[in-house]
């Protein structure tokens, strides 16, 4: 089938671009470092950060438009170095709306210790339904990170993965489902972190994660209005 653009695809692609200054301003990349995609709903069609480009440079037209098998459907940049590893995740969890790659200072500082970060706080039971998970080693530019993710995210409620080594991956519905999920993953791990200097952190019992989880994900925030 020949691609075309859309009006869908133009707006995923100012919206990509846009989410990347939300990974600056809550210090979860440095210089060229992670990416955000999003998937064109309704389709197999994914947009990305074009490799080893500035923060600042960065615009919609910039954006790599790309199909689930990594093809470029449009732009003259290449794609990110982790490209393969979110259209793995596309792939593989079709739900998924967008994928987020950082290596946040103390996130990855879990990741370096082969470490899952322990639910040893209300907000961590809220947002991620338990710990966050532990993925695997893996080489960067094959499929191999993506199907870690894939492995480690089934087994779990989390929308964030911390790949060992590496760095943290996370999913959402969308892309700025999957930002807010990596803004989150930062700061309990810096929480947990800071706790730990103190003393051994207290670990929350699974029935009441299980009771915060379902409050927040089913009650939290406002209700949608009656049409």
């Amino acid at each position: 089938m020949t691609y075309r653009s859309t009006p869908e695809v133009r707006e995923m692609k100012e919206r990509v671009c846009a989410l990347h200054a939300e990974l600056l301003r809550w210090g979860l990349v440095t210089w060229t470092s992670g990416n955000v995609s999003g998937r064109v709903p309704g389709t197999d069609v994914i947009v990305i950060k074009p490799s080893g480009v500035s923060y600042d440079d960065l615009t919609p037209e910039l954006m790599v438009v790309t199909d689930l098998d990594g093809k470029v459907l449009e732009g003259d940049l290449s794609p990110s170095s982790d490209a393969e590893s979110h259209n793995e995740v596309y792939r593989r969890m079709p739900e998924t709306g967008g994928v987020v790659h950082t290596h946040s200072p103390y996130a990855t500082a879990w990741a370096a210790r082969a470490e899952p970060i322990p639910c040893v706080l209300t907000a961590m039971a809220d947002e991620f339904g338990g710990e966050i998970p532990l993925g695997p080693f893996a080489l960067i530019g094959s499929d191999a990170i993506g199907k870690g993710i894939v492995e480690t995210l089934r087994g779990h409620r989390s929308p964030a993965v911390i790949m060992q080594n590496h760095g943290v991956f996370t999913i959402g519905k969308d892309p700025k489902s999957a930002v807010k999920a990596a803004v989150m993953t930062e700061d309990v791990a810096r929480t947990v972190h800071i706790s730990r200097q103190l003393g051994e952190p207290v670990p929350i019992p699974q029935a009441d994660v299980d009771s915060l989880y379902d409050r927040y994900q089913n009650v939290y925030g406002q209700a949608p209005k009656e049409q």
